[in-house]
């Protein structure tokens, strides 16, 4: 499974480090040491953290933006598999985005909830990256 530093976790989130950082002393979102002693946060546990924080405050500082206005980077807090159909979504932010893609394509990207990915949007299509 895939783990992000308090810096990655934080991009993801739309919040500082430092606030990060003060949400896992807190006790807020989990974290642990990997060998070189940087704490990080275990893709599942940051995936329900992203979704528990855009139903309730969405932070203490406001999410900065950038002028790739179509790209919403983020976390895959939910994969639904079909026989042929799938469903996944991604928690940028305090945005959640729901792409319909093929099976296939979900396990070509191997997506996986937890791992970074982009939804990309163009009119009303959602494309999911895997980074």
């Amino acid at each position: 499974m895939q783990s992000y530093t308090i810096g990655q976790a934080a991009r993801l989130l739309g919040v500082s480090p430092d606030t990060a950082r003060r949400w896992a002393d807190a006790g807020r979102v989990a974290t642990h040491r990997d060998e070189s002693g940087r704490r990080l946060v275990d893709g599942r546990d940051l995936a329900a953290f992203s979704v528990e924080l855009a139903k309730g405050d969405a932070g203490e500082e406001e999410t900065s933006y950038t002028s790739v206005r179509n790209a919403f980077p983020g976390i895959v807090t939910a994969i639904k598999l079909g026989d042929v159909a799938a469903q996944v979504e991604i928690q940028a932010g305090p945005h959640r985005l729901v792409s319909l893609l093929t099976r296939e394509a979900v396990e070509e990207l191997g997506l996986e909830v937890g791992m970074e990915a982009t939804a990309r949007v163009k009119s009303t299509n959602v494309h999911i990256d895997r980074v």
